[in-house]
C-alpha cells in the first residue's frame, strides 16, 4: 500500500516522537545529516525550517519533515536527537540514469524527451513513481495528435549502481487511425462537396500520404469549424450555427467518422454602414477604406478587413493602439444588418527612443539608416513595419524582430526595440562545382558583404572551366551619401569558349573596369547609372561559321578568311571555312541606365511582391563597335497556401546595331534553353544556327514562366529547399517573332547548400523538332535534354 507525502509524515512524526521526547525542549547546538549522496548538506540546510541556536521540540518535528519531502528529493526522512544535536537521516530517491526508447517511429526520440521533460522525467533528474506514472498519459497526447489512437505502452525500471535507475519505454505504435466519413447534417443550400473541400480534414486520397489530411486531431477540426463558419458568414448567413459534432473511432481504433450537425439560417443583407466615435482622421478619408455597403450581401470578412484598414490608417498617424470595432444591428423581420464602425483613437504616441540589439559586429549607424520610423515623431506602424523589413533585406540577419513597448509613466510614448541576430557577412571558399554545360568548374571567392561593420561590400572572385575563366574584383559602398547613393568599382578580365557550351566555335577575351552609382528614388524604386569601358579579343578558329567571318570582314574591312577546298568565301554558301588563326580587337565605353521597381519579401526564396528591372545599354559613338541593347524582366510572387507559392516571371531583351556597325556584335546575342529560360532544351541551342548549324543567338529574347514552388514532403525545411512544377515558354530570334516560340513543362527543385546553389530540373519539351546531323557536320532541328542541374553556381 502506498503512502502519499501526508501520511508519511504523520507516521514519522509519530517515531520521531520516541526519540524527541515528549514536550522536552532543547536548545539546538549542532544539526548532522545522514545519508546523503549527492544532494549537497547546504541544500538540507536551505529547505530545513530549523537553524543552530533555536530551540527544538516536538512541535518542530513535523514541519522540518514536510518542508524536506516537499523538495522531493528524499523517498524517507527521520529525525533523531543525541544530547544537543539533531540528525537528520534520509535516504535519497534514484536518479534517473538513462532513458531508453524503443519502438518509435513516428516521433523521434527528441520528441519523445522534450514531451517526458515537461512532466519533470528526465535523465539527471530525479526518479519519482507518480511521475513515471503520467507517461503514457503524456505519450498517449502525443501520439494521438498524430492519429495513433492504438496506442500502446509498456515501462519497466532497472535498479542501477549508485543510487540510479534506467527507464526503458517500449512503444507500439499501431497504425494511423483514418478518417472514414465525414458527414455535414442540416446544410441545404450548399452540398456536402461544397463544404467539405473548404475544410482541412479530408477523407483518404492520392495525396493524403503528403498532405496527413485523413488524420484526425482536435486541433485540426477545430480550425475546420472556424473555416465552415466563416464560410456561411462570409455569404451573409449572420445566425449561421454549428450546433454539435461528434468523433466517434471504431473499435479497433482505425476509422474515425465525424459529423457536424449545423443550423445555417438566412442571408442577411446590409441596410446602413456608419462610422462612429472620435473621428481623427478626416472621414472620407476613412470612407474610402469601407469595403461593405449598402443593399450588399453581409461579409463578416469584408468588414473585418474594413476594421484592419482603418486600424492601420490610425496607426500611421501615431495612434498605435487604436481599436475599430464592428458594431452588427440585426433587423430580423427585415433580414438586413446596420453595420458601425465604432472608432477608438486612444492615446497619440510618438517614439521616445528606437534602440538595437544583438549588433555586436555591425555599426549601429549601418542599422539607423535603415529606418524610416524616427525618434521624437509620431508612431507609424507602416514605417516601424517597413523599417524592419529593410533590415532584413540587408543580408546580415539571420532573423530581425521588433517590440513597442509603452514608455513607464508616460502614457503618449512608445520605445521600438529591433533585435537582430547577426550570421557571418564574410566569405572565404574554395572548391569545385559542376555545371552541366561548364563541365567541372574551380573557383575562389573571398567577399566581405559588412567589411568592419561598415555595411560596405568587397568581392574578389576566380573562376575556372573548360568554357570560363574569370577573375574579378568589385566594391560597392551602398551609402556613398547620407541620402543612400550607392557607389561602386570594378575591374575584371575574362576569357569565354562559346564552342564548350554548344554555341559558334569563337573564343573571346574580355578585360574591363567600370564605375556604378545607385539612386533611391523611393522605398522601391531605384536608378542605376554604369559606365564601363571594355576591350574585347575576337578569335576565330579553323571552323568558324560564314557569319563570324563576315562579321569581321565587315568590321574591320579585312578578309581573314580564306577560301576553302570549294573556292567559297566569306559571306557564300553555308560550308565550313578554314579560317586563319587570327581575329579581331574592339575598344569600347558603354554608359547604361537601369531602373528597378522592387517590393520582394526576401531575398532568398521571396513568396511575396514583385520585382521589375529595366536596362539600357549603349556604346559610346566613336567606339569600335556601336550597339545597343535594351532588357526588362518582371516577376511576381503570390503566397498560396502555407509554403505554396506561385511565381509569374517574363524577360524580354532586343539590341541591334547603330552608326558603322550594321547589327548587333554576334558575341553580345541573346541565347535561350536550359536552366534559368527554356527547361528541357539543351543550354543556349534556341534560336538561329550559324552556316555550321551551330547555336548563334538572336538580336532579341523572349523568355515566359509560370512555376509552383512548394515544400518538400516530409521534410520539415522550407527556407533553403524547395520542389516546383513550371511551365516554360521563349523565343530567340533576330527581331521580336512569336511564331518559333518553344514551349516545356517538368518538374523541379532548388536548394541553397552550404556548399553553393543547386538546380535541378526535369523538363518535357512540347513542340521540338527532330534534331538532325548532316554528313557535313550541320546540325538542324531543336536540341532536347530532359534532366538539368547546375551546382556550385548562383540561381
Amino acid at each position: 500500500m502506498k503512502l502519499n507525502t501526508f501520511s508519511r509524515a504523520l507516521l514519522l512524526f509519530l517515531l520521531v516522537s520516541q526519540a524527541v521526547k515528549g514536550d522536552e525542549e532543547f536548545v539546538v547546538e549542532d544539526i548532522q545529516v545522514k545519508g546523503l549522496q549527492r544532494i549537497s548538506v547546504g541544500t538540507v540546510y536551505n529547505y530545513l525550517p530549523v537553524n543552530v541556536g533555536e530551540r527544538f521540540s516536538l512541535d518542530n518535528v513535523a514541519p522540518a519533515i514536510k518542508a524536506l519531502f516537499k523538495t522531493g528529493f528524499f523517498k524517507d526522512i527521520s529525525l533523531e536527537r543525541e544530547g544537543s544535536t539533531l540528525i537528520v537521516n534520509v535516504v535519497e530517491r534514484p536518479s534517473i540514469a538513462k532513458i531508453i526508447f524503443e519502438g518509435n517511429k513516428d516521433l523521434s526520440k527528441d520528441d519523445l524527451t522534450k514531451a517526458l521533460k515537461k512532466i519533470g522525467l528526465a535523465e539527471g533528474k530525479v526518479f519519482d513513481q507518480q511521475v513515471l506514472d503520467k507517461v503514457e498519459q503524456e505519450l498517449s497526447r502525443q501520439y494521438f495528435s498524430h492519429g495513433k489512437y492504438g496506442l500502446k505502452i509498456k515501462t519497466d525500471v532497472s535498479n542501477l549502481t549508485r543510487n540510479r535507475v534506467g527507464i526503458h519505454i517500449k512503444i507500439s505504435e499501431g497504425r494511423v487511425a483514418k478518417i472514414k466519413q465525414i458527414n455535414i447534417v442540416g446544410n441545404n443550400v450548399f452540398d456536402d462537396k461544397t463544404l467539405l473541400r473548404n475544410l482541412e480534414l479530408n477523407t483518404s486520397n492520392l495525396l493524403s500520404f503528403y498532405t496527413k489530411d485523413d488524420q484526425y486531431s482536435k486541433q485540426k477540426l477545430s480550425a475546420d469549424l472556424e473555416t465552415l463558419r466563416s464560410y456561411y458568414l462570409d455569404r451573409g448567413y449572420v445566425n449561421f450555427n454549428i450546433e454539435s459534432t461528434q468523433v466517434a473511432i471504431t473499435p479497433d481504433k482505425k476509422d474515425i467518422y465525424v459529423t457536424i450537425n449545423v443550423k445555417e439560417g438566412d442571408v442577411y443583407t446590409l441596410d446602413k454602414v456608419k462610422l462612429a466615435g472620435n473621428l481623427v482622421v478626416d472621414p472620407p478619408e476613412l470612407i474610402k477604406l469601407v469595403k461593405v455597403g449598402p443593399e450588399e450581401i453581409f461579409s463578416r470578412k469584408n468588414a473585418t478587413e474594413t476594421s484592419k484598414a482603418i486600424s492601420d490608417r490610425l496607426g500611421d498617424d501615431g495612434y498605435a493602439f487604436a481599436n475599430v470595432n464592428m458594431v452588427p444591428e440585426i433587423n430580423e423581420a427585415k433580414k438586413t444588418v446596420d453595420m458601425t464602425f465604432f472608432v477608438d483613437p486612444g492615446k497619440r504616441v510618438y517614439v521616445r527612443r528606437i534602440n538595437m540589439k544583438g549588433n555586436s559586429k555591425t555599426r549601429d549607424e549601418v542599422l539607423r539608416r535603415e529606418m524610416r520610423q524616427m525618434e521624437s515623431s509620431w508612431a507609424s506602424s507602416s514605417k516601424i513595419e517597413r523599417s524592419k523589413t529593410r533590415l532584413e533585406r540587408l543580408g546580415y540577419f539571420e532573423e530581425v524582430t521588433v517590440e513597442t513597448p509603452p514608455v513607464a509613466g508616460a502614457a503618449d510614448q512608445i520605445d521600438v526595440n529591433y533585435s537582430v541576430v547577426e550570421k557571418p557577412s564574410g566569405n572565404l571558399s574554395a572548391g569545385v562545382g559542376f555545371s552541366q554545360v561548364q563541365g567541372i568548374v574551380l573557383n575562389a571567392n573571398i567577399a566581405q558583404d559588412n567589411v568592419f561593420g561598415s555595411g560596405k561590400r568587397v568581392n574578389l572572385a576566380f573562376n575556372n572551366s573548360s568554357y570560363l575563366t574569370s577573375y574579378q574584383f568589385g566594391f560597392l559602398n551602398p551609402y556613398f551619401t547620407v541620402d543612400g547613393v550607392s557607389q561602386g568599382y570594378n575591374v575584371g578580365y575574362t576569357k569565354r569558349n562559346a564552342g564548350q557550351i554548344n554555341i559558334a566555335n569563337y573564343s573571346t577575351n574580355v578585360a574591363n573596369a567600370g564605375i556604378n552609382f545607385g539612386i533611391p528614388l523611393n522605398e522601391f524604386d531605384s536608378l542605376r547609372f554604369d559606365i564601363d569601358v571594355k576591350h574585347t579579343s575576337l578569335s576565330a578558329t579553323s571552323y568558324s561559321s560564314n557569319q563570324i567571318c563576315d562579321f569581321i570582314y565587315g568590321n574591320n574591312g579585312t578578309d581573314i578568311c580564306a577560301n576553302n577546298s570549294n573556292g567559297n568565301v566569306a559571306g557564300g554558301a553555308n560550308t565550313r571555312k578554314k579560317v586563319k588563326a587570327t581575329g579581331d580587337s574592339f575598344l569600347t565605353l558603354a554608359p547604361s541606365v537601369g531602373w528597378t521597381h522592387d517590393t520582394l519579401n526576401r531575398a532568398i526564396f521571396p513568396n511575396k511582391g514583385q520585382q521589375q528591372r529595366f536596362s539600357a545599354l549603349a556604346t559610346v559613338p566613336g567606339s569600335d563597335l556601336e550597339y545597343y541593347k535594351l532588357t526588362y524582366k518582371h516577376q511576381l510572387y503570390f503566397p498560396l497556401a502555407k509554403d505554396f507559392t506561385f511565381r509569374l516571371q517574363g524577360e524580354a531583351a532586343y539590341g541591334n546595331g547603330y552608326g558603322k556597325t550594321t547589327a548587333l556584335p554576334f558575341f553580345e546575342n541573346f541565347f535561350g534553353g536550359g536552366t534559368g529560360s527554356i527547361r528541357g532544351f539543351k543550354n543556349n541551342t534556341v534560336g538561329p544556327r550559324d552556316s555550321n548549324g551551330y547555336a548563334f543567338g538572336g538580336s532579341s529574347k523572349i523568355i515566359g514562366n509560370a512555376e509552383l514552388f512548394f515544400p518538400v514532403p516530409f521534410l520539415p525545411e522550407t527556407k533553403s529547399v524547395r520542389l516546383g512544377t513550371f511551365m516554360d515558354a521563349g523565343s530567340i530570334s533576330d527581331g521580336f517573332k512569336t511564331n518559333n516560340l518553344k514551349y516545356s513543362v517538368g518538374v523541379s527543385g532548388e536548394w541553397m547548400s552550404p556548399f553553393g546553389a543547386l538546380s535541378v530540373s526535369a523538363a518535357l519539351p512540347l513542340n521540338a523538332k527532330s534534331t538532325t546531323t548532316a554528313a557535313d557536320g550541320t546540325i538542324t532541328g531543336d536540341q532536347k535534354e530532359m534532366f538539368q542541374f547546375n551546382f556550385g553556381q548562383n540561381f
